[in-house]
C-alpha cells in the first residue's frame, strides 16, 4: 500500500478524514509522520495574532509532518481539504528503524530530499510574476495535477487567471488542450525542455 521505503514498515495507523476534519491539532503530542493515500490536506498554523496560515498542502503520494520525528508536539493543524485517507507512521518505531537499518534511513532521506527539491521548485514557480509564464513553467515542471482549479491553487493563481493564461498559451501554440479541462505543453515546448 505504501511506497519505498515505507512499504514493509508495520507500525502504521490508517486514518479516514472527512472534509474539514483534522488528523491532529497544533500542540497535540507528535505521534508520527503521515503519508497521504488519497485526497489532500493542509498544514495550518495558528499565529499569536489569531490568524491562520497554510504552510503546506500535501496531496496523494506525499508525506507530511516529517519534523514531528524530532519534536514533542505538532506545530500545525492537519486539515482535510477534501475527503482523505492518511496513514500515520509511528514515530518511535520509525526512529528505531532509522537507527537499526541504514538502507531504510538512506531511502527515507532520499524521499525527503526529493520532496524538498519539489517544494523549492514550487516556490520558484510561485515567484514568477506573469500568469502565462507561471503556468508555462508549472506545466513544464510537473504538468497539470488534476483539475484546472486544483492546478491554479498549486501555482498560486485564481482559476480565472489560470484559464485565461491557458487559453492564451493555446492560442500561441505553446500549450495543447488535450481534453475538457486538460492541458499539456506542445510538442515543440517539450522538445526544447521548457
Amino acid at each position: 500500500m505504501l511506497p519505498e521505503p515505507f512499504h514493509d514498515f508495520n507500525a502504521q495507523t490508517p486514518i479516514q478524514l472527512t472534509k474539514g476534519s483534522c488528523a491532529f491539532r497544533q500542540g497535540d503530542v507528535a505521534l508520527g509522520l503521515y503519508y497521504v493515500v488519497r485526497g489532500s490536506v493542509a498544514l495550518v498554523r495558528h499565529t499569536e495574532a489569531g490568524h491562520q496560515l497554510i504552510v503546506h498542502r500535501a496531496q496523494k503520494g506525499e508525506t507530511l509532518a516529517e519534523a514531528s520525528l524530532f519534536s514533542p508536539k505538532y506545530h500545525c493543524d492537519c486539515l482535510a481539504l477534501q475527503e482523505s485517507e492518511l496513514v500515520r507512521l509511528n514515530k518511535k518505531a520509525l526512529l528505531q528503524q532509522i537507527k537499526q537499518d541504514p538502507e531504510f534511513a538512506l531511502a527515507m532521506l532520499q524521499r525527503f530530499a526529493g520532496q524538498v527539491q519539489g517544494y523549492r521548485r514550487q516556490l520558484e514557480i510561485l515567484a514568477i510574476k506573469g500568469a502565462q509564464d507561471r503556468v508555462l513553467a508549472a506545466l513544464a515542471d510537473f504538468g497539470q495535477n488534476g483539475s484546472v482549479m486544483n492546478f491554479a491553487r498549486t501555482i498560486g493563481l485564481s482559476h480565472e487567471s489560470t484559464y485565461r493564461a491557458l487559453s492564451e498559451l493555446v492560442n500561441r501554440g505553446l500549450v495543447h488542450r488535450i481534453g475538457r479541462g486538460k492541458y499539456r505543453l506542445s510538442n515543440a515546448q517539450t522538445a526544447r525542455g521548457t
